[in-house]
């Protein structure tokens, strides 16, 4: 069993892990190497894989933009070595009897890089964006557990009724719609970090070149040559700067994990994912860095396309996966099959964990996968099933499992499917405007708690994306999130998560890892299982 949770209840208040949505895709260009041994200088060589989404905190909704994000700027909380939510901009805190305000201090030498003081302003206005639908963040949901969070974003309210106020340059107070022990690891997420309200006012585009970007973390960004490379250099302003060891971070942007890895050999890179077809090979290597994370890789129906309107037919294509070879034979990086959507790590009031108390709630079935698509054919008039289109950004691992599902799909249904793939952007508009008919996506955690995966799927979220709608499953995740018993909430979240599977707008193929090569002269780099890789203590000799 997995319980590397258990230090974040401690400090917490309640069982945790975590949850949101990851990506991946294309871009080019790569480092000839620093010369940082002869210099002195401690650079860090990483791949970023791409472009980043965006730096603008609540725009940047995803592991191109959270991994870099996270090392330029800091929120009130911040994750720390074990995990768990730790003082940053906020050197404490004090939260009401009733466990629904809360109170931040900000530090007295908290600074943005261009000098100015971080204030409780800047907060303010960095959450209140975050809410506004003129802003149309990805992440405002997150918002939702403030107290007129969710009315002003759904244009029921206004920012005068979210409940977060700057009462003093250094005091911020945020009243919450109901108990959320979970709530500072919630903050510690990317979408909650401040902006500088005067250089944003000044300059909306502020986050888009190095030379006008304003972050309070560890990092200042020095340069930004798009889809190629950036560089980030120690800052000075930074309040805890005496910690942080690397005088630079040189992060490339390769898309493809066979460049990836031959550029690890060659030195360009001091970390790197391992290329499937090498994983035997390389996964005993001494050099293997293998670290928990709190996602899912798995695919999504379009309900409101023939023929997956269909739930039977939904359940046909879903059980007619094998995820066990997939892991075994294609991905091979020691993954854990998934067989529901809440992944591993999450431990709930009576110390079992989420995933083994609510079981395997898909399996892999041909035979009963060949009789749920004809029944489900019969209920439609179907002669002939209409054709199914696969949709997947490009990628080769991608490519690998989409072409092993398709092959899975005529070996066990005799169906014939069709593959398309798309870059990243383009791939990632067309799910969202519900352009696809079947899908891959992934999901990675965004803070530590199961709800947070199973949110997703309500019916006005943006994270949907597959069309579906149940009165049942909104209603539970909304009694889930208004239940201040620990043990009656969980309860709820295992409920909602078996009607998401007797519906199946989803099928998971498994649960997420991080397996990397990463050179012996690195150390302390973090990589947390709820969202974000840390260079705040990394060093290089």
């Amino acid at each position: 069993m997995k319980k590397w949770l258990t230090l974040i209840m401690g400090i917490v208040l309640v069982a945790m892990l975590a949850a949101c949505t990851a990506n991946e895709s294309s871009s080019e260009g790569s480092d000839e190497g620093d010369g940082s041994e002869e210099s002195g200088t401690k650079t860090l060589l990483i791949n970023n894989g791409e472009e980043p989404t965006s730096f603008d905190p609540p725009m940047g909704f995803d592991n191109l933009s959270w991994n870099a994000l996270n090392n330029l700027m800091e929120g009130m909380t911040r994750l720390g070595k074990d995990h768990s939510p730790q003082p940053a901009t906020a050197e404490e805190w004090e939260v009401s009897e009733d466990g629904k305000v809360y109170t931040f201090k900000i530090r007295d030498d908290a600074a943005w890089s261009n000098g100015d003081d971080v204030t409780a302003g800047d907060f303010e206005y960095a959450w209140k964006r975050l809410l506004d639908p003129e802003t149309a963040s990805p992440a405002a949901f997150l918002g939702y557990f403030i107290e007129g969070g969710e009315a002003f974003n759904t244009g029921d309210g206004t920012a005068d009724d979210v409940m977060v106020e700057a009462v003093s340059d250094i005091e911020l107070k945020v009243t919450l719609k109901a108990p959320t022990g979970y709530f500072l690891h919630v903050i510690s997420n990317p979408a909650f970090f401040p902006i500088n309200q005067s250089v944003a006012e000044e300059n909306p585009e502020w986050y888009t070149e190095a030379d006008s970007f304003v972050g309070n973390g560890p990092f200042t960004l020095d340069q930004w040559k798009h889809d190629s490379e950036m560089v980030f250099k120690k800052s000075e302003n930074y309040w805890d700067n005496e910690t942080v060891q690397l005088d630079e971070v040189k992060w490339s942007m390769v898309p493809d994990e066979n460049t990836e890895y031959q550029m690890y050999k060659s030195g360009e890179l001091d970390t790197s994912y391992i290329p499937a077809e090498l994983a035997d090979e390389l996964m005993d290597s001494e050099e293997v860095n293998i670290t928990d994370q709190a996602g899912t890789y798995f695919y999504r129906f379009n309900v409101n396309e023939e023929p997956f309107q269909n739930k039977k037919i939904r359940q046909a294509f879903a059980m007619a996966v094998n995820q066990q070879d997939i892991v075994d034979y294609v991905t091979k990086n020691g993954e854990e099959p998934a067989y529901g959507f809440v992944s591993y790590g999450f431990e709930g009031p009576s110390g079992d964990d989420f995933r083994e108390h609510n079981g395997d709630l898909i399996e892999f079935n041909a035979e009963e996968a060949k009789k749920l698509l004809e029944e489900g054919m019969e209920e439609e008039g179907y002669d002939e099933l209409p054709a199914v289109t696969l949709s997947y950004n490009t990628s080769e691992d991608h490519k690998k499992v989409a072409e092993t599902i398709q092959q899975m799909f005529k070996e066990n249904l005799d169906v014939d499917v069709t593959l398309e793939n798309a870059e990243w952007n383009v791939f990632l508009e067309a799910q969202k405007n519900l352009e696809h008919q079947l899908s891959r996506s992934s999901f990675l955690a965004d803070y530590a708690d199961p709800i947070n995966f199973l949110e997703s799927f309500i019916s006005d979220s943006s994270m949907n994306r597959t069309g579906w709608s149940n009165e049942e499953y909104d209603q539970l995740i909304a009694d889930a999130k208004a239940e201040t018993d620990e043990a009656k909430r969980w309860e709820l979240m295992y409920e909602a998560e078996k009607v998401l599977f007797e519906e199946m707008p989803i099928f998971p193929i498994h649960f997420y890892n991080q397996v990397l090569l990463e050179k012996d002269s690195v150390s302390d780099i973090v990589r947390h299982p709820v969202g974000y890789l840390e260079l705040k203590w990394a060093d290089k000799k």
